[in-house]
């Protein structure tokens, strides 16, 4: 069938080491998952059912590419993430198989307007406008399973024009990376090309146009944006 206006472009991250491409399907968030975080956001860092949000595929920033500080808002904020790529996916995917649905890794940026997420939250209305704007999610190139394992640990940082923002590990995570992924397949039916930002450690804080924002999981990837 024809379309009535021309395709969208797929969204491609980079492969480390590769000239194709990582085409991505969608982009899936996990909140709250470091506990120090979840206290610094006012909540209880307990072993609490996992909860999820998305963002668009084309709201990803790729790699080392300046992040334009977004409208209607004055209060943006930097969260460092993990990010797992997906070659495959499914339903109800047992614990002790979902490593095996793993591509890659990556490191990357929730930025959050953090003002309108407060507005949202104190109205109980969605998350969307805080999360899923435009070059909301910088991510660096993807990095095979092959050339690196799976990660279960390891510094995972952020520095805001050389200071160190935030700064945790990722065995902090509350829901580890199988079980992230066992979990959202009984949501959503998961798929190759589907990423995860896998939650942010304490310190997150706002930037400013200007700013260079540096961050990285040591011996994964890192990742620089300039806020303009």
């Amino acid at each position: 069938m024809q379309t009535i206006i021309p395709l969208s472009p797929p969204v491609l991250l980079p492969i480390a080491g590769s000239l194709v491409g990582f085409p991505v399907r969608r982009v899936y968030c996990v909140g709250r998952n470091y506990a120090a975080h979840a206290i610094e956001m006012g909540h209880d860092p307990d072993r609490e059912p996992p909860f999820f949000f998305q963002k668009n595929p084309d709201n990803l920033l790729v790699a080392d590419r300046a992040f334009p500080y977004p409208p209607r808002t004055t209060d943006v904020h930097h969260e460092v993430e993990l990010v797992v790529a997906l070659k495959r996916g499914g339903a109800d995917i047992p614990v002790e198989q979902a490593l095996d649905c793993v591509y890659g890794y990556a490191v990357g940026i929730d930025f959050t307007r953090r003002d309108l997420q407060a507005e949202a939250k104190k109205a109980g209305k969605p998350w969307a406008a805080a999360k899923a704007f435009e070059h909301s999610a910088p991510v660096s190139e993807i990095v095979p399973v092959e050339a690196i394992g799976h990660p279960v640990n390891g510094n995972i940082w952020l520095k805001v024009n050389g200071e160190l923002r935030q700064h945790g590990d990722l065995d902090q995570m509350i829901w580890k990376i199988p079980e992230v992924i066992s979990e959202l397949s009984r949501l959503f039916t998961l798929a190759p090309g589907d990423i995860i930002m896998t939650g942010t450690p304490s310190g997150v804080g706002p930037v400013v146009r200007g700013d260079t924002v540096t961050c990285g999981v040591d011996g994964v990837a890192a990742l620089a944006v300039t806020v303009l």
